[in-house]
């Protein structure tokens, strides 16, 4: 339909248009004439997006403050389905030696529910709590600070914006895991090791985090803490490359695809004084928070799939002993091949696609709030 493709190139390509003050009400106005129909659409029908709070717009302090409080309850809550996700991944050999097949994910859920109780599902959280808020303040610092810095570049080179804000993001991703990084491997060594506890696999007893870094630092020194730095470098880099970039272009194509559907019927979308008489359509705070969400929940699922044998290699390295021979990513990848084929690569997919993309949902959404909530302006654009 022309007018449709009109209104898309519209939404995607230009710059915010104007028209009068009056709101445009098109499910009750009779329809115009087609000249002044084709007029109005190159007038009023374009989307003004919401502009992106940079780095620089941030009021650092209560971004990093109230970002520390709030992603801890987002942590909180999804845990389960990381030890979960854990416990399938080191599921170990049956005793016959033939390959066992872990159980499914609810099956595991049950009998670990059944033999150790709720609590079993927040083994390591203080710990991985304490680890939190100084990786999560890296990542955020180096994610919003490489994005204000690689985007304006990517547009001055003159690659169109949609490739821009994908390579933009795919940047911003890949640095803000290789900081975040610094300070999460050893988080992660302890809590997975605490995770495992209960379950019968090759890993020491310990009383907490505190016994757990004292055992693992006398018996490898501050090597031991950083088992799997490389394959969680090689892990977590890519994954978060491909979530920014995967979550850029959803956000496109789904703005393209909808925009001028909120445009033609009004729903959704809000008017914006101008001044002078001036307005320009705007999605409304819930329409841009729903498509941020679907967005963060497609790129979760998306880099979920492709970093998963990644993970359960990262994740076995870090928790199982290597019966007195060095851990090396070619053994622990022989041994797990061993155990169930390449097919054991993705033990623990499904907790960690559903964890992945609720995490991605929420924290996504979250992250945005933070955000608008640290503006210095204290406008957002949303409200």
């Amino acid at each position: 339909h022309p007018r449709g493709i009109k209104v898309i190139q519209h939404v995607l390509l230009s710059p915010p248009r104007r028209h009068g003050g009056e709101a445009i009400d098109r499910r009750t106005s009779p329809p115009p004439p087609p000249d002044a129909a084709a007029e109005k659409d190159e007038a009023s029908q374009g989307l003004h997006l919401p502009e992106d709070i940079r780095w620089e717009r941030l009021d650092k302090a209560r971004f990093f403050v109230l970002g520390a409080g709030l992603f801890s309850a987002v942590s909180a809550a999804l845990y389960p389905a990381v030890v979960l996700k854990t416990r399938l991944q080191v599921a170990p050999v049956a005793a016959t030696g033939a390959a066992a097949l872990p159980p499914s994910a609810f099956g595991a859920a049950a009998a670990i529910l059944r033999r150790e109780g709720a609590l079993a599902f927040y083994r390591g959280f203080a710990t991985s709590l304490a680890g939190t808020v100084p990786a999560r303040a890296l990542y955020m610092g180096a994610l919003e600070a490489t994005r204000s810095a690689v985007g304006p570049i990517a547009l001055s080179l003159g690659a169109p914006e949609p490739a821009a804000s994908a390579a933009t993001g795919a940047a911003a991703g890949l640095a803000a895991a290789v900081a975040a990084q610094i300070v999460w491997t050893p988080v992660d060594v302890i809590s997975q090791r605490l995770m495992v506890q209960g379950n019968p696999c090759p890993a020491s007893r310990y009383r907490g985090g505190v016994d757990a870094f004292r055992k693992i630092v006398g018996s490898d020194g501050l090597r031991g803490l950083y088992r799997g730095f490389g394959m969680s470098i090689l892990t977590y880099a890519p994954s978060n490359a491909v979530w920014w970039a995967t979550y850029s272009l959803s956000q496109k194509i789904i703005w393209s695809g909808i925009g001028c559907y909120l445009c033609e019927y009004g729903v959704g979308v809000q008017e914006i004084d101008l001044g002078n008489g001036d307005s320009s359509l705007q999605p409304g705070c819930k329409t841009v928070m729903v498509v941020q969400g679907v967005s963060a929940a497609m790129a979760g699922g998306a880099s979920a799939l492709v970093t998963m044998p990644l993970d359960t290699i990262k994740t076995r390295m870090q928790v199982m002993d290597g019966d007195g021979e060095p851990i090396t990513v070619g053994r622990t990848v022989r041994r797990l091949i061993k155990e169930g084929g390449w097919a054991a690569c993705y033990r623990g997919l499904g907790p960690r696609w559903a964890s992945m993309s609720l995490s991605a949902t929420t924290m996504i959404t979250t992250y945005e709030f933070l955000k608008r909530l640290s503006d210095k302006g204290q406008e957002s654009g949303l409200a």
